[in-house]
């Protein structure tokens, strides 16, 4: 059971419970006791129950933050990419295989998300050149 890490992180929404493993016990049995919350988004650390954290503990966690903000940015422009994979699947798809009914329930919809999106791309591309010369 050494193999098993000090710490264990349970990922939620906003960030994670951090827990300290123990299974060097009498009953040797893994025991897991929630020490902390951390938020992704602003980086706060709250130690659980009053609890002191150790300089181990916070380093632990500023780690796992720094490591779980990465992997966050990587998959969202994963996300990013794989969209854009899906607009053109979607194009093919209206263009070869959509029957008239299937194109009358999705075009509003589409229509309506595409222009949204072409909005904001637009108003912040002219907003870059801007801000660059003001650097």
């Amino acid at each position: 059971m050494s193999d098993l890490p000090e710490y264990y992180f349970r990922v939620r929404e906003s960030g994670a419970a951090v827990f300290r493993v123990d299974a060097e016990n009498r009953q040797r049995r893994i025991e897991m006791d929630q020490i902390a919350t951390v938020n992704v988004k602003n980086g706060e650390i709250r130690p659980n129950g009053g609890r002191n954290l150790s300089a181990d503990d916070l380093a632990a966690i500023r780690g796992w933050l720094a490591d779980r903000r990465v992997l966050l940015a990587e998959r969202e422009t994963d996300d990013l990419w794989r969209t854009v994979d899906q607009l053109n699947q979607v194009a093919h798809w209206a263009q070869s295989r959509a029957t008239d009914q299937q194109l009358e329930a999705a075009s509003d919809a589409l229509l309506m998300a595409m222009h949204d999106l072409r909005s904001v791309l637009i108003r912040r591309k002219s907003e870059r050149p801007a801000a660059s010369a003001t650097d």
